[in-house]
């Protein structure tokens, strides 16, 4: 499979994957609401690496991975900085979910279950915007 194919399924499964969230937060299932839409998110951000560096970061950190995303686009480090600043909570938050859906005993409700998938569109719409 080449670089760009590889990019383009990264990207193609983290649509899917933000779409299915959407879809099993209206069928309250809000566990696995928000563990998709944290898996959306660090698809994305991953793609966006691989196409930039030709590399896909082996970490699962949506914050780490938005880090690397100040050397790709230096020129928007500042932004990049006040946005993962200003979303501190939700970013962790969302990585949580992470974490919580294979080791923790967490229940999500359907308020925060909204939030949180709301917050992964938004993030993926704020680093569509950096490449522009």
């Amino acid at each position: 499979m080449s670089h760009l194919e590889e990019v383009k399924l990264l990207e193609q499964r983290s649509k899917i994957m933000l779409e299915a969230a959407v879809r099993e937060l209206s069928n309250k299932h809000y566990d696995l609401s928000v563990f998709l839409a944290e898996q959306a998110v660090q698809l994305y951000l991953k793609a966006i690496v691989l196409k930039n560096t030709g590399t896909i970061p082996r970490i699962h950190s949506i914050r780490e991975i938005m880090g690397a995303l100040r050397v790709i686009f230096p020129g928007k480090a500042y932004e990049i900085d006040e946005f993962v600043k200003k979303n501190r909570g939700l970013f962790i938050r969302l990585e949580e979910a992470y974490i919580s859906s294979r080791y923790l005993p967490r229940t999500y409700d359907e308020e925060e279950a909204k939030e949180l998938v709301e917050f992964a569109d938004k993030v993926i719409k704020f680093v569509r915007g950096l490449e522009v």
